[in-house]
């Protein structure tokens, strides 16, 4: 067999089942690969951050890696900025990235760089095929680090003649995924005497803590303690909605998250990191807790956040405690001006059962996170890392993953022209994704930020560099040129109509909200 042909075996021996891909030349016998040996479904992106980001999107939902085929280094670099999402997201992720040929590299041709220090910052494992009879060694390698929880992003580097050259045919190495560790005995006495010791405690959640099984059990120990809890600014997946556990997500402005952190002496992290701000500001804390709370990191990443739970349940009595679950409550259509509050509204109104939202609305998001609380039961898939330009790649990926479900994807207009073509491969796929795009014609998220920095006004050139106007975006052309069928709303009779239609309609459909 030659090495492309044991990569596609070793792939499909351990269920990775689907590949985001944008090849060239060095990648071609991988391609043919997938064809000779069928298991794998192959979805085109025409930009690399499509294929990282839909990776992404498909591990949150369904816990498994998927692959991505990159083109050298340059097509690496192209999807650097959504394996950061990726790596914060703390997914399972194989990264799979074609080089020169091992004896082609001294010649310095044009397309030469240094793959694994392009890929090392975002990954966690990399790793050079040196030929073809360690290939499956190598990418049952990669899947098994890929696999290590709580997930990562692990890039197989696969040169050319180690893809082409025959080797003795091997048996496919099935892995099998190592476990979470235990959490800590001492942590977990510790944690549970702040929550018994009357103080304020707050219990910051992420990872398996925001599935369903987890905020059931965080409600009991909330419902027994008192303890508040909070989702992290940026979660992975929050399962929520009528029937589940409500949790409010960290506000993402410094100002607001101190506030909502105020007062608390205890901070429980559970599958969370430290809570700081995302940027820093002139005269304001990098932390986001007071001083003197104390931080109890009970279930760092990588640690069994579901068993966390448990124990700290049972050590505060709460096991037998009966979880604080939302009722279904649905409001009325929104009528009126459209805004980011009435798209939320009618949002909440009309979101089907099972949905999948993926939230890249920024400045918006609040104003459908909250509306949404009593909704059908559906999940929540933020970005994780801060890297604009995710949403409709995720929201790809999404759907691949789950394609009796619906995705949504709160869009904003701006981050939504990173990764435009990601439009283009959800038709070629026809999957289940409507994109709502907030068009107000702007970075809104900067003009927000040169306040919060402390600029009164904004100069020509600020302006000119946060108006995305002048001229307007036409996101119903865009969108069709793309093969997405798409209408525009400018108040909110017209965009439930069109909401209505998106969710009758078979396959993606785009709404510009213009607000």
């Amino acid at each position: 067999m030659i090495g492309a042909e044991i990569l596609v075996k070793t792939l499909i021996a351990n269920g990775v089942d689907a590949c985001f891909a944008n090849p060239g030349t060095s990648e071609l016998h991988a391609l043919a690969a997938f064809d000779s040996m069928p298991g794998v479904r192959c979805v085109p992106t025409l930009f690399e951050g499509v294929a990282t980001g839909a990776a992404d999107g498909y591990a949150r939902m369904t816990g498994k890696p998927a692959a991505t085929l990159l083109h050298l280094g340059p097509g690496l670099a192209n999807g650097l900025a959504n394996l950061h999402n990726a790596r914060r997201a703390r997914v399972p992720l194989l990264n799979i990235v074609g080089d020169h040929a091992t004896w082609h590299r001294r010649f310095d041709a044009p397309l030469t760089s240094d793959v694994e220090a392009l890929a090392a910052p975002m990954s966690g494992w990399v790793r050079t095929v040196p030929d073809a009879a360690s290939v499956a060694r190598d990418t049952a390698d990669a899947i098994r680090a890929a696999l290590t929880p709580p997930g990562q992003v692990a890039t197989l580097i696969l040169p050319s003649n180690s893809s082409w050259d025959e080797t003795p045919a091997v048996e496919p190495i099935a892995v099998a995924p190592p476990a979470p560790a235990a959490p800590d005995a001492g942590a977990l006495r510790a944690a549970a005497q702040a929550l018994r010791g009357g103080a304020r405690v707050v219990l910051l959640l992420n990872g398996a803590a925001t599935s369903a099984a987890g905020l059931a059990l965080a409600g009991r120990i909330a419902a027994k303690t008192g303890a508040k809890l909070f989702a992290h600014t940026g979660a992975t997946r929050i399962e929520r909605g009528a029937g589940r556990v409500a949790v409010e997500r960290l506000p993402y402005p410094i100002d607001l998250a101190i506030a909502a952190l105020s007062g608390a002496a205890h901070v429980v992290l559970i599958g969370a990191t430290e809570p700081v701000a995302f940027f820093g500001y002139p005269g304001k804390p990098s932390r986001l807790y007071p001083d003197g709370c104390r931080i109890h990191d009970l279930a760092p990443p990588g640690i069994d956040a579901l068993a966390a739970l448990r124990q700290l349940a049972e050590e505060v009595g709460a096991a037998g405690e009966a979880e604080p679950t939302l009722s279904l409550a649905l409001p009325g259509l929104a009528t009126g001006a459209l805004n980011a509050d009435s798209i939320g509204q009618s949002l909440a109104a009309l979101l089907p059962e099972g949905a999948v939202v993926v939230d890249e609305a920024l400045t918006s998001s609040t104003m459908a996170y909250t509306p949404c609380a009593g909704a059908r039961p559906h999940d929540w898939l933020t970005i994780t890392g801060g890297s604009i330009g995710i949403g409709m790649p995720l929201a790809l990926g999404a759907a691949i993953a789950c394609p009796g479900r619906k995705v949504v994807n709160l869009q904003a207009d701006g981050s939504g022209m990173y990764t435009l073509q990601a439009l283009w491969s959800q038709a070629r796929e026809n999957a289940e994704v409507v994109t709502i795009v907030f068009a107000n014609r702007r970075y809104g998220i900067l003009q927000w930020e040169l306040g919060n920095l402390g600029f009164k006004e904004m100069g020509e050139n600020a302006r000119n560099c946060t108006d995305i106007g002048r001229p307007d975006l036409e996101w119903v052309s865009l969108a069709r040129g793309m093969g997405v069928e798409a209408g525009q709303a400018t108040d909110a009779e017209s965009f439930n109509r069109l909401l209505k239609a998106a969710f009758a309609h078979k396959g993606p459909f785009l709404i510009e909200a213009v607000i």
